[in-house]
Formats: structure tokens, C-alpha cells, sequence
């Protein structure tokens, strides 16, 4: 481990307040973009989706659980692999307890397309309480760009087009298969209403990385293999 200059008291306090210049302008951009986030309208949505849970079968509105509204993490599970995918797994570990979401009138929820029998497996594994719903058959994970087989639709992907990703460097997106995201609905009675989706904001969401964003060392994402929470020291 690398040791941080070491200064005096008042050199120290001479360099935070600088520091805390740059972090309340942060702060400001943070709450100007959340409140350009809550303004934005919504789409009806008009095509019926069906998930697999472990009780049955449902609706996308009957995910919402009867609250008004619902956030979806598109969490990223092939039918073919036997576990989810690191990352957003990572991203489930930093939810928390529900009961903060449930007491602000909001449902959370994980959809994949592995089938439910792996999906229920892994969840248990893993101890997340959160429901998780299988999206296998439906067009769901198709129409919202977190699956991408151009055989089905046009790849796109962060409000991109595949060619546009290329164009970036980004091809790794443009490749098919799986992607992460979040997806956020509301619901005027029996009508539900896309309000957001997001596709690179797993940062913001994970309160791990935060944490250790007030550290010398940080996150170490150089040093630090990411696994399931289940398999370090393993």
C-alpha cells in the first residue's frame, strides 16, 4: 500500500476545504440532474408482458405489487449460464433492505431471461430478497435493449444505434447477448407508464463503491478481482 503525503494539520485543512469546493459543486450537478430525471414524461405502455416467478406467472403490473411505482434492474442472466453475470450481481448486493423502497411507495424487481428454476437457485445462493422474474419467451428484455440478437431487433444500446457504438470504440456493446440496466415504471391505475431507463448508471447505485471512494486507495478495480460475494478467499 501506497502512503499518503503527510502534511500538517493545517496543510491538511488547507487542501480539504479545497476538496469540499469541488464536492458541494458535485452535489449541485448530482441534485440538477436527479431533478431533470423526475421531469421527464412517460411512455404508455401498450404491449401486454408476461414473467415467470417462482408462484406462477405475472404481469409487468402485477410486479409493482400495488405500489405506484416500480424499479426494474435488468439484471443480466443468459439461459445457457449457470449463475448471473459479476457485475450486476455486485449491483443486487448493493439494494439494501427493501423496506426503505417499500416505505416510499416503490417496488424493486430483477428480470432476466434465464429460466426461473436458475434464477430462484441463485437468488438463494446469494440471500437477495428482492422478487426476480423471468422474462424467457417475452419480448421484454428485446424491447428495452438489454438483449441484443439482431435476428429479433435492431441492436441498440445507451440510446445508440450499433453503428454509432462502434463508432465510439464501444463495439463490446454492439456484440449480441446480454446487457445490464435499469428501468423505471409508474402506474395511473391499471395503465403503466415507462418514466426512465438507464443504462451506465450502475455506479451511482452501488453504495460500495461510494464508500470507497473516501479512501486513499479507492475501489481498486486494477488490483481487485470482482466476484460473487460469495467466492472471495475462495
Amino acid at each position: 500500500m501506497s502512503v499518503p503525503r503527510i502534511v500538517s494539520a493545517d496543510e491538511w485543512l488547507t487542501e480539504r476545504k479545497e476538496l469540499q469546493v469541488a464536492e458541494e459543486r458535485a452535489a449541485q450537478a448530482l441534485a440538477d440532474v436527479r431533478e431533470l430525471r423526475q421531469q421527464l414524461p412517460a411512455v404508455r405502455i401498450e404491449k401486454k408482458y408476461f414473467f415467470d416467478g417462482p408462484d406462477g406467472q405475472v404481469s409487468l403490473l402485477d410486479m409493482f405489487e400495488g405500489r405506484p411505482q416500480l424499479i426494474v434492474q435488468h439484471f443480466m442472466f443468459d439461459p445457457a449460464w449457470e449463475q448471473g453475470c459479476p457485475v450486476c450481481s455486485y449491483q443486487a448486493d448493493n439494494v439494501g433492505d427493501l423496506s426503505h423502497l417499500h416505505a416510499r411507495n416503490t417496488t424493486f424487481a430483477a428480470v432476466s431471461r434465464a429460466p426461473i428454476a436458475k434464477i430462484e437457485a441463485f437468488r438463494r445462493r446469494m440471500g437477495w430478497p428482492f422478487p426476480w422474474y423471468s422474462s424467457l419467451g417475452s419480448d421484454f428484455n428485446y424491447d428495452f435493449h438489454v438483449t441484443h440478437d439482431e435476428d429479433v431487433a435492431p441492436i441498440q444500446w445507451n440510446f445508440r444505434t450499433k453503428q454509432e457504438l462502434i463508432d465510439m470504440g464501444d463495439e463490446w456493446a454492439a456484440r449480441p447477448g446480454e446487457q445490464g440496466g435499469v428501468s423505471v415504471f409508474c402506474r395511473d391505475g391499471d395503465t403503466v407508464l415507462h418514466t426512465y431507463t438507464g443504462f451506465t448508471i450502475a455506479e451511482l447505485l452501488c453504495a460500495t463503491d461510494q464508500y470507497l471512494d473516501l479512501t486513499p486507495l479507492g475501489r481498486q478495480d486494477a488490483d481487485v478481482e470482482l466476484r460473487h460475494h460469495d467466492r472471495y478467499g475462495a
